[in-house]
């Protein structure tokens, strides 16, 4: 099993990816935190935590973590995921809380006490993950990389050049791609190729609970392509588990945290500026039929799971 953190914004697509996290037998799900994004934290950190009631997964902590970015004003994207974060399904009632301790707390916690580096995976901003650093330095030989779902090297969805989780917080971003710490970009180059088809999409809802659930969140997700939806979030779990599906290319990427270019992430691309240096490992395509394949064999595997916990 591959041990995570994992920290996120639910959010339709992070719901989905959380629920593939939650319950395929190769990643062990150490801790779950909250950061505001694509609704705020009050109500990521509730999404969170139904969905671990939802799939008995009560024993993962969760933790509240940035209601604001760094420095810029919170602009959530409700428009694309609803008022709630997730809505379309109703959620059997949440019986756990947060922990008493914040997101970054949270986090220096697991990394001290673990045995080994660990993987932390970031779905939203980058806030939380900035603070550590920034709180912690002397954690960050405890994380293995940063696998993060964000950016782009083509072109933006909240601007002609950025990506929500980076525009919500560039200086964050800068912050997490300074740090010396191995990161894994994934960002908008391969998430709007890895679309699902409405046709999967339709299918997904004969597919027992997990599928009615899967199907009543992804119908009701405002985000669409020629084609299908993009689950960019689901990305980050598939990556750790199918690294084969993706073509990677290392840069070295910066973030421009201002004008009206905040946001962009910048690979020099021709070795301009960065004298040979790489700080990313950037995915830049993706077997979008294995990757689709790939994510309807999960949702037996999400019942399967549901029933031996009955």
């Amino acid at each position: 099993m591959t041990p995570i953190i994992l920290d996120m914004d639910p959010g339709i697509d992070d719901a989905v990816a959380l629920s593939i996290a939650l319950t395929n037998p190769a990643i062990d799900i150490k801790l779950l935190t909250s950061v505001a994004g694509n609704v705020s934290v009050d109500k990521t950190t509730l999404n969170l935590l139904k969905l671990t009631t939802f799939f008995k997964q009560t024993q993962v902590p969760v933790a509240r973590g940035a209601a604001s970015p760094l420095q810029k004003e919170f602009v959530d994207a409700s428009y694309i995921h609803g008022v709630s974060g997730m809505p379309g399904y109703e959620f059997p009632t949440v019986t756990t809380q947060a922990l008493t301790i914040d997101a970054v707390s949270a986090i220096a916690k697991v990394l001290s006490e673990a045995p080994e580096p660990m993987t932390i995976v970031a779905t939203g901003s980058y806030t939380n993950i900035a603070l550590l650093i920034q709180k912690h330095p002397d954690l960050l030989n405890k994380i293995k990389q940063f696998v993060l779902m964000g950016g782009s090297l083509s072109g933006g969805n909240v601007s002609s050049v950025a990506e929500f989780n980076i525009f919500t917080d560039p200086d964050a971003a800068k912050i997490v791609f300074k740090s010396g710490v191995p990161i894994v970009m994934i960002g908008l180059d391969v998430t709007l190729k890895a679309l699902l088809s409405l046709h999967t999409i339709d299918a997904v809802a004969s597919l027992g609970e997990a599928g009615k659930m899967l199907h009543q969140l992804m119908t009701a997700y405002g985000d669409s392509e020629s084609g299908g939806k993009p689950m960019h979030d689901v990305n980050t779990i598939c990556y750790l588990l199918k690294p084969e599906f993706y073509t990677i290319k290392d840069y070295w990427v910066d973030i421009i945290t201002e004008g009206p270019a905040a946001g962009a992430t910048i690979a020099d691309t021709q070795n301009r500026w960065s004298d040979g240096k790489i700080n990313a490992k950037v995915a830049v395509d993706i077997d979008t039929e294995a990757f689709e394949k790939w994510f309807i064999e999960q949702i037996p595997v999400m019942n399967q799971y549901l029933e031996s916990t009955v």
